[in-house]
């Protein structure tokens, strides 16, 4: 992907108007394992695929708290998230201590979105090598915000990012209309299903008949439910209850460079984010 003289610093733009520093840390989003956030008429729910670097070490945390009413899932290089999430709670708590009330979502990401896009712009920075679903709830109800290292965000219904994660993507835009009306425990189940298709095409065989020893974290925020990041033994029940309603079909995963490839062309133009799924004003 080296691009000569035109990738050399973030500021530089090349003759097809492209900024390839900012299209390299989108990249890196591609290398982290996939993460789903989607949520009903009351409650957001983030799930992460855990799987450890190595079989010598422990998974990483994939879903990080931020407030009581906010927490985020990561895809990508984590040491950026946690500086982002560091900023995060650094706002929100000035904001509870300044208004005595919840930060509204919409408006801290967009503030979140002021920070990383000033690293676009500065020859001393790089633009932070991490992409957010960031699940929340305030007065106008829950929401699933997507955030990419370009400093674009989006209200999202459902979204997936991470390395495969188009097939889950795939799910989503399936399921989508069932979302809204769903129970707690519906709505996690959908999570993980849409998880499941993420795995590897061997992984995703031989988990096929144990689909309840997956590595995977849940999160869930909504009315009267601060976030909370479940324990090993809540979502050992509800993976015990998505695999007894079925896996999904093992759909053969595609690399996100082909299906942008097929979208349309890339080499004429920026490689804008595709949104796969409905997105919401």
């Amino acid at each position: 992907m080296f691009r000569n003289q035109y990738d050399s610093d973030v500021t530089v733009w090349s003759p097809q108007g492209r900024l390839h520093q900012v299209e390299y840390a989108m990249e890196a989003v591609k290398l982290g394992t996939a993460t789903v956030g989607l949520k009903n008429r009351d409650f957001a729910v983030l799930v992460a695929l855990s799987k450890p670097s190595s079989e010598l070490s422990a998974s990483q945390r994939k879903i990080i708290p931020i407030d009581d009413h906010l927490g985020i899932s990561i895809a990508g290089i984590t040491a950026d998230a946690r500086v982002i999430s560091r900023y995060l709670r650094s706002e929100c708590l000035s904001y509870k201590h300044s208004y005595g009330s919840t930060y509204p979502v919409s408006r801290l990401i967009t503030n979140l979105g002021n920070k990383m896009q000033t690293t676009t712009q500065r020859y001393d920075r790089r633009p932070y090598g991490v992409g957010l679903l960031v699940g929340g709830y305030d007065e106008k109800g829950p929401h699933i915000y997507q955030v990419t290292p370009s400093a674009t965000f989006y209200n999202c219904k459902a979204n997936s990012i991470g390395s495969r994660s188009q097939s889950a993507r795939t799910y989503l835009e399936r399921n989508l209309d069932k979302f809204l009306n769903c129970s707690n425990d519906e709505i996690i189940c959908h999570g993980i299903s849409a998880i499941h298709g993420s795995l590897p095409t061997d992984e995703m065989q031989s988990k096929n008949e144990s689909a309840s020893q997956l590595n995977i974290t849940i999160a869930i925020v909504g009315k009267n439910q601060p976030f909370k990041i479940l324990s090993e033994k809540e979502t050992q029940i509800y993976l015990t209850m998505a695999s007894e309603k079925g896996a999904p079909p093992a759909n053969q995963p595609y690399d996100d460079d082909e299906s942008t490839s097929q979208a349309g062309p890339s080499t004429s133009g920026p490689r804008d984010p595709i949104v796969a799924v409905a997105t919401e004003d």
